[in-house]
């Protein structure tokens, strides 16, 4: 699903729909100039003039990328960036400052940045890193759609059957999950069916992925709804 060999980014950045590119910006100037370049092809743009403002009217899950200065009164970009993830926003950030130093550009990469540019950035390398930004936010949105999917087949188990899957992805066998469970062998089938249905696994395999994708440790899975 990664992006390969050379791509057009205007063609691509036009095939993201519905996706917005947020630029904020203290200086007017760069914020016109960003925002008429983005809408030149063709992809939806917002500007804000401080960090604060961004905060207080972006959506609560925003599709598309988020174009950043670093050096702004009151709230500075990585003060945004931190407050975004607290707030459980997920956006892809490309951060562009005149002000470049090294551990700025570490602790952004750190905290989840896509792009670090320094002014004076060309038209192609925004445009490049946008359309990167929006693949990447694609992806990153399929994936929290497809796991929210999982936890929801997740809540349909009895208890048991979570004790049961979370032996079964531990490896271990019927006669052995029956064993530590002070189960029957054929119960113990009968659950583990059950299981399989109702995560929608076609495969033993299947089923590990599942849980490793819910991000719930095997010990875990014991708990109760």
């Amino acid at each position: 699903h990664s992006i390969t060999g050379p791509s057009d980014p205007t063609r691509r950045s036009m095939m993201a729909t519905k996706a917005t590119i947020f630029i904020v910006d203290d200086d007017p100037s760069i914020r016109l100039a960003l925002e008429n370049l983005v809408s030149s092809i063709g992809q939806p743009v917002e500007t804000f003039a401080a960090a604060q403002d961004f905060l207080r009217d972006c959506p609560r899950n925003p599709a598309g990328c988020l174009v950043l200065d670093v050096q702004m009164p009151g709230l500075s970009g990585l003060d945004l960036q931190s407050e975004l993830s607290h707030a459980g926003i997920y956006l892809p950030i490309i951060f562009i400052t005149g002000h470049g130093d090294i551990p700025t550009t570490v602790r952004a990469m750190k905290a989840g940045a896509g792009e670090f540019l320094t002014k004076p950035v060309s038209d192609s390398e925004l445009l490049a890193a946008i359309d990167q930004a929006l693949e990447r936010d694609r992806l990153a949105r399929a994936d929290r759609a497809d796991v929210a999917e999982l936890r929801e087949r997740y809540k349909q188990l009895t208890t048991k059957e979570r004790e049961v899957m979370s032996l079964v992805v531990q490896g271990l066998l019927n006669k052995q999950i029956a064993l530590k469970l002070n189960n029957s062998e054929i119960t113990i089938k009968q659950h583990r069916g059950k299981v399989m249905q109702k995560m929608r696994a076609g495969s033993l395999v299947d089923l590990v992925h599942m849980g490793e994708r819910l991000g719930i440790p095997s010990e875990s899975l014991h708990t109760k709804v």
